[in-house]
């Protein structure tokens, strides 16, 4: 996701107004914190859930998170910062993130497959 947000901040200075640019960066940044904040939430709620413990709180982050990025996208927009497409793009990275995995992952499965043989 750092590669992909970077590529398109990095295209997107030389050939876009800057509000765009702005707004890919704040999309991928976006992206970035809520992946972290999400996998830190699945973890606690997991061990949450395993030693028996009231998962309402945790639950709350889940939502949480949704409310944050929603402020943030809402007050650059609102300052016209940003143009919100762009936000909405680079809050996408993830997608082409796992596109380029699962394309790396299908590579080495046919590349040791051809070896075994």
């Amino acid at each position: 996701m750092v590669a992909t947000t970077a590529l398109a901040v990095g295209v997107s200075a030389f050939i876009a107004p800057w509000r765009v640019t702005t707004g890919l960066l704040l999309g991928g940044l976006l992206a970035l914190f809520s992946h972290r904040w999400l996998k830190n939430s699945a973890a606690a709620a997991i061990r949450l859930s395993t030693s028996g413990g009231a998962p309402h709180f945790r639950l709350a982050q889940f939502i949480l998170r949704y409310v944050v990025v929603a402020a943030v996208v809402f007050a650059t927009y609102t300052l016209d910062l940003i143009s919100l497409p762009a936000v909405l793009a680079g809050l996408s990275t993830f997608v082409v993130a796992m596109l380029v995995e699962a394309l790396r992952e299908f590579y080495f499965a046919i590349k040791q497959r051809e070896e075994i043989s």
